[in-house]
């Protein structure tokens, strides 16, 4: 179970938010803030979980509060602008959904949260990371569910940092979550097959459908290219021959 808030200065979007938690089992809301003020509160007196947490609110900036927090719960921005998007992801939000909120899209972020709290919930029960790369056999073997496993390097499509663990997407619409870095995984990955382009995302470079204004879509998912992984990123279009 998942102790929640919700920190939203609109009454509409905090009914929204609580008739959406009502309907996840693993979610239990323990209040409605309307201002970070409030939130402060709420957070001195229970153990909170997992944080709703608009952004633009009267007095504090929802920005503003997570990065006041020093042992900050997981959170998922929810707003009606989408300029602060790529803010978040380097703030290491959950995910960041738009107003107005499909149950679908909000259900996508919520099981997104809690795997990684079972994920960290049981991190004692795994070993030391275990990644291992065989370049001459194009695959890789993963430790996930207390099991190893085989993912070919050819069915990766993204890689996303989850803090401690970086979760696998796969081609056949399966992801596979590991406890290891991003760090790592970029380190060891072929250069000529994978990317790192943001602060919580690697790509395949044969997986990406197109480039949009900084944006890599890959499927129906859109990834942000960080300005600190840029160059790296065209760089390795450009040295592989890739015309997007």
């Amino acid at each position: 179970m998942m102790n929640c808030i919700i920190v939203d200065d609109e009454p509409l979007a905090q009914q929204v938010l609580e008739d959406y938690i009502g309907m996840i089992p693993f979610l239990e809301l323990k209040g409605k803030c309307s201002s970070a003020f409030q939130a402060f509160e709420v957070l001195r007196k229970e153990q909170i979980d997992l944080i709703f947490l608009d952004i633009h609110m009267p007095n504090v900036s929802g920005i503003d509060f997570i990065n006041s927090i020093q042992n900050k719960p997981f959170f998922i921005f929810t707003t009606a602008y989408s300029e602060h998007a790529l803010e978040g992801f380097d703030l290491n939000a959950i995910d960041y959904l738009l107003k107005p909120i499909p149950f679908e899209r909000f259900l996508r972020a919520v099981n997104k949260a809690y795997d990684i709290f079972v994920l960290k919930s049981h991190k004692a029960d795994y070993r030391p990371e275990f990644t291992k790369i065989n370049p001459s056999e194009n695959f890789i073997l993963v430790k996930s569910d207390y099991q190893t496993q085989r993912i070919d390097l050819s069915d990766i499509t993204y890689i996303e940092g989850l803090k401690d663990y970086v979760k696998i997407y796969l081609g056949s619409g399966k992801a596979v979550t590991t406890l290891n870095s991003l760090k790592n995984m970029a380190e060891k990955l072929p250069f000529q097959m994978f990317v790192r382009v943001h602060k919580s995302y690697i790509v395949s470079l044969y997986k990406i459908n197109s480039i949009i204004r900084n944006r890599i879509i890959i499927g129906e998912k859109w990834i942000p290219i960080g300005e600190n992984y840029k160059d790296m990123f065209y760089e390795a279009i450009r040295k592989n021959n890739f015309n997007l």
